[in-house]
């Protein structure tokens, strides 16, 4: 999930059964393929495709992988497949807004896929335009606290490049800039000698809405329902939870 990095954090430092590994796996090389494919094959020429191997070599995807993948989407070998992006929307218990991005080859079968996980979990799909008019673009960066890495180091690393806002969210700092300066901040970071985790285009909500425990039970039912579709890429929300609830529902985990 993206979208909220508390939870997000609170999940990678759970242990991952092979099966969720293995799909996690399959959306990183997925990712790969498709930006090798829209802007070509060598990643110093290409941020986007530099930014997904990044993000696949730090969640330990295996460096062949990595290679096949970006040599099937540039087309220096067959077998990469035809992919679209296609964002649902939909509403979570609570009222919770959430954009579902789905890459897949089969758009038929990622609809069937959306719309049973919410079904099945108490959500619904919304109308067109009714949730993502309370999301816009934007890059985010994700970088791991360490030693001599706080807000204030990164900030002063970051914010000529072009940084909007830095977050404090725990064991992590989240960049927010504008999609076209997200290149610029990234080597910022990189010149700085700071290491990060990710840096992405994603949709961030206008206005969040606080959820109770019982609510944001729900709300991660629907949203692991949704990300176990292979065709499921990213489940964007317009949600917040405190750090005492996200410890309790990974105690219930």
């Amino acid at each position: 999930m993206s979208g909220h990095s508390k939870w997000a954090t609170t999940k990678h430092k759970k242990a991952l059964i092979d099966q969720k590994r293995a799909k996690a796996f399959a959306k990183y090389i997925k990712s790969i393929e498709v930006a090798a494919r829209t802007g070509g094959g060598d990643p110093d020429g290409n941020p986007t495709l530099f930014d997904a191997i990044q993000k696949a070599k730090k969640n330990s995807v295996p460096a062949d992988n990595i290679t096949r993948a970006v040599k099937r989407g540039s087309g220096e070998v067959a077998g990469a497949a035809e992919y679209q992006t296609i964002m649902y929307e939909a509403y979570a218990p609570g009222g919770v807004a959430l954009l579902v991005e789905c890459l897949t080859d089969n758009k038929n079968r990622a609809a069937a896929d959306v719309r049973t996980a919410l079904s099945r979990n108490g959500g619904t799909l919304a109308d067109p335009g009714s949730v993502a008019y309370n999301f816009s673009r934007k890059g985010v960066i994700t970088v791991p606290k360490a030693e001599g890495v706080d807000e204030d180091s990164v900030l002063e690393a970051v914010l000529e490049a072009g940084a909007e806002e830095v977050t404090d969210n725990g064991d992590t700092l989240a960049i927010t800039t504008d999609p076209s300066d997200l290149v610029a901040v990234r080597q910022a970071l990189q010149a700085a000698g700071i290491d990060y985790d990710s840096a992405e285009s994603e949709f961030v909500a206008g206005l969040n809405i606080d959820v109770d425990l019982d609510t944001a039970r729900k709300l991660f039912r629907i949203i692991d329902a949704l990300e176990d579709s292979d065709d499921v890429q990213n489940v964007f929300g317009n949600f917040d939870v405190t750090d005492e609830i996200v410890e309790q529902l990974a105690e219930e985990d």
